[in-house]
């Protein structure tokens, strides 16, 4: 019971307040956490509104695509090796991380008189308008759904950061009313977010018409004559940890710069020839597989894959020869580039020359006798023997410019890679595995060599810079495909360094000499660390 000189004197029972630490870090809480729902609201409400602008719209995609297309080369480097094939998963945790972090501070600085946290978000809007208008081909429409969604957040800010306020220095009888408006508020935020987001990403991805569409492809029927060749028996070496012949669907790698991974039908696609042609030419399904289709099996490799990596591949593809529809189109003799455009807005430049040459260069439609994964370019992509998948691989194929060097530049190419890039020979050692622990005996040593287009024929191995000696090789399946190649190793005890290099069909030996994979390509023998015990 208090004294009337206590309740003079302003004291009042401790039951009808909080301590004042306490209260203020309830209030900095819930202020952090309005930031950060507050940033959801504006991501969902933006995500949903991007359904009739168009995937590339939205503000979360937007931006990280154009982080990929502004980063150095050096950092997207960096991400490959470091995270492989996960290299997008890293990038949107990255992002999710720095937006929270963001959100949160938003949260925490925002005042009645002065609204800091807001400025945190505009500035955050802003990067988003950015990224939404540099896309390829974007207008000034693109910019609508990061707005509206911005200012769906700002208003979700303002009344968040507000409510969180009541919570401090309140006695405990209005408390508990201050915090349960706004748990209600952050609720219904909260759902807003994730409703709004969920619809936007359903809406604009059309995975179900996508998915349909792919179940009901059916692989173009291919006349003996134009089958791939048999796998003759010894061509896979089957050891254990060595590299198959054909590498599986689910296996074989994925590099490029589609953050949301393009899902046309075949209604919706077409493929547009013009530029420095005779005729301008608009080749739809219908019209491609009304063609005389052709299967085989090709070697593929990414520009990125660093001495010794796993980035390259070998499958069967069905598809229609690129040649044939050049030549339908009738080529400019002045012309030496076609730059091709995928779905997304993404370039290529390749050579005409290479094109034309003979070699099998395809609009694949089909891998190891199923329809295109969507990650690797249903329903069309490029298939080109020989040059690394940026000067060849296009997928979601769509737009054709027949052009010139001189006059047009790739994606790539405006970042400082190579304009040509033809595959470089490599050799890589798959078992034993690096700094593997082996008892000492005979051990068998087995890997991998390609020189797409030109051929495997040698390869040597060495133990510790000692002699040279040949690895049996298997059976050439073609020029196109890589090689396997094994030798047996009298292995003694102790630390040793393995090394492989190999000579391509031309007679051209393997390149010592260490690159890094940009701009054309790593080079440089492969080596391992093994202990024999």
């Amino acid at each position: 019971m208090t004294t009337n000189e206590d309740a003079a004197a302003g004291h009042s029972d401790p039951s009808e307040t909080g301590s004042p630490r306490s209260s203020w870090r309830s209030t900095a809480l819930a202020k952090g956490l309005a930031g950060i729902l507050s940033v959801a609201v504006a991501l969902g409400i933006g995500e949903l509104m991007a359904v009739p602008f168009g995937p590339s719209t939205s503000p979360f995609f937007a931006v990280g695509s154009t982080t990929v297309d502004r980063s150095p080369a050096w950092a997207r480097e960096f991400a490959i090796t470091t995270f492989g094939t996960d290299d997008k998963a890293a990038l949107f945790i990255g992002m999710s991380v720095l937006i929270v972090v963001f959100a949160a501070i938003a949260g925490l600085v925002e005042r009645p008189g002065r609204p800091f946290g807001s400025g945190v978000l505009i500035a955050l809007g802003l990067a988003g308008v950015y990224a939404a208008v540099s896309r390829p081909g974007a207008s000034a429409l693109d910019a609508l759904p990061t707005i509206v969604g911005l200012v769906a957040g700002l208003v979700a800010l303002r009344l968040l950061t507000h409510s969180a306020r009541e919570l401090d220095g309140v006695s405990r009888t209005r408390a508990g009313v201050s915090r349960r408006r706004f748990l209600v508020l952050a609720g219904t935020a909260a759902a807003v977010a994730v409703a709004a987001g969920a619809a936007g990403r359903h809406l604009a991805g059309s995975i179900a018409d996508a998915v349909r569409n792919r179940a009901a492809f059916t692989v173009p029927f291919v006349v003996p004559r134009n089958r791939a060749a048999a796998v003759a028996a010894g061509t896979d070496l089957a050891i254990p940890g060595a590299t198959p012949f054909i590498t599986g669907n689910d296996a074989f790698y994925r590099i490029d710069t589609a953050l949301q991974v393009p899902r046309l039908t075949t209604d919706d696609w077409s493929l547009r020839i013009h530029g420095m042609v005779e005729r301008e030419i608009t080749v739809r399904w219908a019209d491609l597989i009304a063609r005389t289709p052709i299967e085989r099996t090709i070697t593929l490799t990414c520009v990125s894959n660093e001495v010794g990596g796993e980035l390259a591949g070998t499958a069967t593809w069905v598809g229609y020869p690129m040649a044939e529809l050049l030549d339908e189109a009738g080529v400019s003799a002045d012309a030496d580039m076609l730059l091709s455009t995928s779905t997304d807005g993404f370039t290529v430049g390749t050579p005409i020359a290479v094109l034309r040459d003979g070699r099998d260069a395809l609009l694949a439609v089909a891998m190891n006798g199923q329809p295109l994964a969507f990650e690797h370019g249903y329903p069309v992509r490029q298939v080109v023997p020989g040059l690394y998948g940026f000067v060849s691989a296009t997928k979601w194929v769509v737009d054709w410019e027949v052009t010139r060097f001189d006059r047009a530049q790739a994606y790539w190419t405006q970042r400082g890679w190579a304009e040509q890039a033809p595959v470089k020979t490599a050799s890589r050692i798959d078992v034993p595995a690096s700094f593997a622990r082996i008892p000492a005996g005979e051990v068998m040593v087995a890997g991998t060599a390609w020189a797409q287009h030109r051929g495997i024929s040698r390869v040597q191995v060495r133990v510790d810079d000692g002699p040279w000696a040949e690895a049996t090789l298997t059976p050439q399946y073609s020029i196109d495909t890589w090689r396997q190649w094994s030798w047996k190793w009298s292995a003694l005890p102790g630390n040793h360094t393995l090394q492989v290099r190999a000579i391509d069909g031309t007679g051209q030996l393997q390149t010592e000499q260490r690159a890094q994979p940009i701009p054309d390509g790593a080079s440089g023998w492969h080596t391992r660390q093994i202990t024999v015990t």
